[in-house]
């Protein structure tokens, strides 16, 4: 009973500290309406499946989960607006990287260029200032795979950006 107790503290720790963080990441890439329900079946599915986190890194698995969460309310999303004939978006919301369309249109030609997966990537270590190590365990991958991934996509960002400045 007590081992249960201490399971439930250590929670309840977890999600005071992680919620905003896991807010913020929901926010950035649903509608903002959804944010409070998907951060709900964040930390439920974070509960079933909390004998599976590494004593911390609490918030990359948390990330992880999001990523899951969103892609799975992305296809409800899609799914419903298919099966109604509606016009409504999947992407309602601006995707986390919406931040290089307000700027340099150079800037943000070349992150369109780049493939999800580095995009993806970048917006963990720029965006939500995400070490390697957190990244890793959010891609599911390991930190010398997720550093090279980071290294190869800052280049690929980089000379697209150059490509994009050139052909001003």
């Amino acid at each position: 009973m007590t081992e249960q107790r201490d399971e439930a503290r250590a929670f309840a720790e977890a999600y005071t500290r992680c919620l905003p963080a896991v807010s913020g990441y929901l926010r950035r890439r649903v509608d903002a309406a959804a944010v409070e329900d998907l951060a709900a079946d964040v930390f439920a599915i974070a509960w079933r499946k909390r004998a599976s986190v590494a004593p911390g890194e609490e918030l990359p698995w948390l990330y992880r989960i999001a990523s899951y969460v969103v892609a799975n309310h992305r296809r409800r999303l899609a799914t419903r607006a298919s099966l109604a004939h509606l016009l409504i978006a999947p992407d309602s919301a601006p995707a986390a990287d919406a931040f290089v369309d307000d700027g340099d249109p150079a800037l943000a030609a070349a992150w369109a260029a780049l493939r999800p997966r580095d995009r993806e990537v970048l917006a963990l270590a720029v965006l939500e200032g995400m070490p390697v190590a957190e990244i890793a365990v959010a891609a599911g991958s390991t930190p010398n795979a997720v550093s090279i991934r980071l290294h190869r996509a800052k280049k690929a960002l980089a000379a697209a950006l150059e490509r994009e400045r050139t052909a001003e």
